[in-house]
């Protein structure tokens, strides 16, 4: 008992500022939604149809990115600290060449958003926003990469003052570019994409140069020398962080599948799903964060050649995100109204995203659960098996029962409640996949240490 509450600790004072900085990066997002909402319909659905499309392309880049965490939680605790610096140099290449690919894909991609049945006054809005948000999502990258650097040496504080005053930037710049305030053009929901390029570009100065700076990164002297790109590097990151990549994308595009197949049915339908979904993200910020937070602590433990107490640490997580989860679905049942009319002021979306709200409480559980399983089993470097997991549970079962059940139903379409149906399941799927994927990696580890070493699935 003794070993679970040390990690219970570890995992709450590595996981609360990163809960911070999860929750400041969402409530960025729930700005942007809220102010393009008050300004019409139309731009908050022009605005969620953009962001549909772009949050699903960053974190399949930024997942790659994201294996940063891992590979510096695993050195550290090994000790190797003048070899964590010089890995940071060679992955920033790897961060930069994702960021500018990606910007160059926001910017076109209005050739992709063309070819889909939506209203023509929703995808304007959509196309001059993601043409607005492009350059500001390589900025995030070169972040992404600085902050996992940080969080995979437990040093996660910072990152939540850079993103906290981020968020807290991202509102009056929001005001200035969506209603024209200050002498500024009124862009409505374009306006969104104009704060976000520059608040990242702020955010990504400023961790630079805390970075440089801290005596907290001192022994592991990230820019005491310039490196050279490095192929064994390049291909170490792909090998983990592709599947991370493709993992969130997967899951991702759930969420965005989800917002096109809705897209057809008006923007109102479009509106109030946007708003559900945003609750349940925000809510599901505390599961994540104790995640996050597992995949540097297991990632220190397994450096550390103790996969006894990482399998202790992984367990605790569970637990974690299961209590998270549980408080999270009595708060949303409990104030759902309040919190839908904080969003929007048009009576037919709060009424339909009010009986949404139902579906985002339940939603809770399963998608803490899994995201516990993914943060400890990332920090094992087990990234390829999750992803295929994920493939099944989502592509194979959400989708295609949610697509189903939105547009016959039983007799009956059900439209978004009938999508809410379907994800709900492919997260009840993933969460007992993960956790039997979990168990066998925890136990792969214990013998592997003890040479007593199993063939890896």
């Amino acid at each position: 008992m003794k070993k679970y509450i040390l990690e219970f600790n570890k995992l709450i004072k590595i996981g609360v500022p990163i809960f911070g900085s999860q929750l400041s990066y969402t409530l960025m997002g729930a700005t942007d939604t809220i102010i393009a909402g008050r300004a019409s319909a139309n731009d908050l659905a022009g605005l969620a149809v953009g962001t549909a499309f772009s949050n699903t392309i960053w974190f399949f880049f930024t997942g790659i990115i994201f294996a940063v965490t891992p590979i510096v939680a695993q050195l550290y605790g090994a000790k190797k600290y003048l070899e964590i610096g010089k890995k940071l140099r060679e992955i920033l290449w790897v961060a930069s060449c994702l960021g500018l690919l990606m910007a160059f894909i926001f910017f076109n991609l209005d050739i992709v958003i063309n070819l889909f049945p939506i209203k023509s006054s929703i995808t304007t809005i959509t196309i001059d926003y993601l043409k607005a948000v492009s350059f500001g999502w390589f900025f995030v990258t070169i972040f992404t990469c600085l902050r996992c650097y940080s969080e995979g040496m437990t040093h996660t504080k910072p990152v939540f003052y850079i993103a906290f005053a981020g968020m807290l930037l991202n509102i009056p710049l929001d005001l200035i570019f969506v209603y024209g305030w200050l002498g500024a053009p009124k862009l409505g929901g374009v306006g969104c994409g104009i704060a976000t390029t520059i608040v990242s570009f702020i955010m990504m100065i400023s961790i630079f140069i805390y970075i440089n700076f801290s005596k907290n990164y001192l022994k592991t002297k990230p820019f005491a020398e310039f490196t050279l790109p490095s192929l064994g590097t390049t291909k170490e990151v792909l090998k983990l962080g592709l599947p991370i990549g493709l993992g969130i994308f997967i899951e991702l595009s759930m969420f965005s599948g989800a917002a096109i197949i809705l897209s057809v049915l008006g923007e109102v339908v479009v509106a109030s799903h946007s708003v559900a979904i945003n609750i349940a993200s925000l809510f599901f910020m505390v599961p994540l964060a104790v995640g996050l937070a597992s995949s540097t602590r297991v990632g220190n433990l397994i450096g550390e050649k103790n996969p006894i107490q990482a399998k202790i640490a992984a367990s605790a997580t569970i637990m974690l995100c299961m209590i998270g989860a549980l408080i999270n679905s009595l708060v949303i049942l409990l104030f759902g109204s309040f919190i839908v009319g904080l969003y929007t002021t048009e009576l037919p979306v709060i009424e339909l995203a009010v009986s949404l709200i139902f579906f985002a409480a339940v939603f809770q559980l399963p998608d803490g659960i899994q995201m516990g399983a993914l943060g400890s089993l990332r920090g094992y470097k087990d990234t390829f098996i999750p992803m295929i997991l994920l493939l099944i549970s989502y592509w194979i079962f959400a989708m295609p029962i949610g697509y189903y059940l939105t547009n016959f139903g039983f007799g009956t379409p059900l439209g978004a409640k009938g999508m809410w149906y379907g994800m709900i399941i492919g997260l009840i799927i993933f969460s007992f996949l993960s956790i039997f994927r979990l168990r066998w990696i925890m136990k792969y580890m214990i013998n592997k240490v003890f040479n007593q070493e199993p063939q890896p699935l």
